[in-house]
């Protein structure tokens, strides 16, 4: 088996702007949105649609909004994911580097950083932070980190950890995170995932005959779940809701984020904030396990936004559950993904 000596951990969270300038908050977006498993349309199209529409439009509001969450140490995100570096680093025996899909550190530079620090690594295991599979997601992240590796013919094996939407350690944590919230009195519990298109449920449909198309697709067992999102997010809410002993009827799942015309996948997360205090909901507490660490998405679209158009619409009292971020709960859960990975790699 692997060695530990040989062994590096990297942990790969989506990223954030270096700034809250507009300028370094344009290149972000330029460089998020242009990826073609995030708006899948054909490369001129995508150019002109997120160069000459999108990020104009966007630029600006978006620095405002960065700049509302900002910490003086920086991006939360950023700051959360070197905070779990840290911990992580302090459980394991072995390096614990981080990366981001877009922005900095890129996979390049930290791939080279263990080159250099660490000349003796023969295995490098990457932990994309996205429990759930989304073709705009774990998948973008995953296949850049192999593009760069590739690339770069680096002198080590990379392995990487598979979605853990399902992972029991992961479901506890994500329940131990949450439990001192659902204690209090509340009236509902919103899981509130990042949507994606309907269009890429069913282009990561394998089989072309099951996501969207079978009723209650995401609870008839078929081989098109791997690579679901939809099916996955289901999973983690109905494993979470049960350890946490909430019945049925006082949680539910909603999606966030969504971006342009086309339809994305419902209920919305903003629709149901409206809906909820009119269905005698007062006290809303409100979670996002899609992210493992408090971001814009977040602190600010939830947090802010979302609470604002609850009370705005009836409500009484909104609580945004923070995410896993550094829980003791979720650094040991992190953990057991890493040697549970490193146990498949053979020397």
């Amino acid at each position: 088996m692997v060695a530990i000596s040989d062994t590096a951990i990297v942990l790969m969270n989506l990223g954030s702007p270096d700034s809250t300038a507009v300028p370094d908050v344009k290149k972000y977006l330029l460089e998020f949105l242009m990826d073609k498993r995030v708006i899948d349309y054909p490369w001129l199209m995508r150019k002109l649609l997120v160069g000459g529409v999108i990020v104009p439009k966007r630029a600006e509001k978006s620095a405002e909004a960065y700049k509302s969450i900002w910490w003086k140490e920086g991006s939360p995100l950023i700051v959360l994911t070197q905070q779990l570096q840290k911990a992580l680093q302090h459980d394991l025996e072995m390096p614990v580097e981080i990366t981001m899909r877009y922005g900095n550190p890129s996979p390049e530079f930290t791939f080279n950083k263990i080159v250099k620090e660490h000349p003796g690594v023969k295995n490098v295991i990457l932990v994309p932070l996205y429990p759930h599979y989304a073709m705009s997601s774990f998948e973008t992240a995953a296949e850049y980190a192999k593009e760069i590796y590739r690339k770069k013919k680096y002198p080590f094996e990379m392995k990487i950890v598979e979605p853990f939407y399902r992972h029991p350690d992961y479901i506890h944590a994500v329940a131990e995170s949450m439990r001192p919230y659902v204690e209090q009195d509340f009236d509902h519990l919103l899981f509130s995932y990042h949507g994606v298109p309907v269009r890429h449920i069913r282009k990561g449909d394998v089989t072309g005959g099951h996501c969207l198309k079978v009723n209650d697709c995401c609870h008839v067992d078929s081989r098109a779940h791997k690579q679901c999102y939809r099916h996955q997010v289901t999973v983690t809410a109905e494993l979470v809701a049960k350890e946490l002993g909430i019945p049925k009827e006082k949680w539910s799942v909603s999606f966030q984020s969504r971006l342009g015309r086309e339809e994305w996948i419902r209920p919305y997360t903003d629709e149901r904030l409206r809906s909820l205090p009119k269905e005698g909901v007062k006290k809303l507490l409100v979670a996002c396990p899609a992210f493992v660490s408090d971001c814009l998405e977040t602190l600010e679209e939830i947090a802010v936004e979302g609470k604002h158009t609850f009370i705005e619409s009836g409500g009484d009292s909104f609580t945004m559950i923070p995410c896993v971020n550094t829980h003791p709960e979720w650094v040991k859960a992190l953990g057991i993904l890493c040697r549970e990975k490193m146990e498949t790699v053979m020397v």
